[in-house]
Order: structure tokens, then sequence, then C-alpha cells
């Protein structure tokens, strides 16, 4: 078989991962692909290595004020990383999203509340004000005030 006709045919071991999956369930199915055919890292401080890698591209992209499809690259492969590091720490990262989006909802409705309390709104308060109610409501969650 001629070389131009082994590229065409090549299967790929990622070619059945649907691309229908969402982002985070594919990312991770595909790492799990590539790990084992043996690429990947061997320990999870190699993954932690990696985000702060890809965090550090992301602060240079912002600082050389990068274009939008710059920031969505640097973006996604940060991502991409802290799936993997999920995978490391053999947790779900749909559900440990899911778990985080309920968390901020939980505080910022406390946000929301603790200012209706004062008659005021978030549009009518100040970051810094918020940011003070947002550390009122972890701490509150933490000391099991919140549910």
């Amino acid at each position: 078989m001629r070389k131009i006709d082994q590229l065409l045919t090549h299967v790929s071991l990622l070619d059945d991962i649907s691309l229908a999956l969402p982002a985070t369930t594919r990312a991770t199915q595909l790492q799990n692909r590539a790990a084992q055919a043996g690429f990947d890292w061997p320990h999870i401080n190699q993954v932690m290595d990696k985000l702060a890698e890809e965090m550090q591209e992301i602060h240079i992209e912002i600082n050389q004020g990068a274009h939008q499809e710059r920031m969505e690259d640097e973006i996604g492969d940060l991502l991409f990383v802290g799936i993997n590091l999920a995978r490391h720490a053999k947790v779900d990262p749909e559900a440990a999203l899911r778990c985080a989006n309920a968390k901020f909802e939980r505080r910022f409705r406390r946000i929301e509340a603790l200012l209706a309390m004062q008659g005021r709104t978030p549009h009518q308060s100040t970051p810094e004000e918020m940011d003070a109610l947002w550390d009122q409501a972890k701490k509150e969650e933490k000391n099991g005030a919140l549910p």
C-alpha cells in the first residue's frame, strides 16, 4: 500500500469518541484513550505543573492584548488540563462543575438576600461590597448556616 493510501485509511484510537458528547465528557474520554496508549503524565503533580503553565500562557496573552481567538484557544487549553487534573484525581468533571455551579448560586443568592435586607440590589452595590458579602456567605456556609 502506498504511503498516501495508508494515511487516508488510518484508523485512530480516538475515532469512535462521539462529537455529540458534552465537552467535559468528550475531553475525559479523549484523555482516557490516549492514556491507555501510554500518552499520559505518570503523576498528578505534572498535571498541576501543566495547569500553572497554561495559566502563565493566559497571562501573557492578556498582557499582549490577545484577540478573542487566541484567548479562546488558551482558555480551552486550561479547561482541557483542568479536566485532565480531575481525571487524575478520579473526580467526574461534570459532577464537580455542577457542584461548583450550585455553590456559586447559593452564595450569590445569599448576597442578593443580604442586599435586599438593606433595601438594595446587586446593581446598587459595588463589587467590593458584594465581595465582602460573598465572604460572609462563604463563612455562613462553612458554619452550616446555609443549605
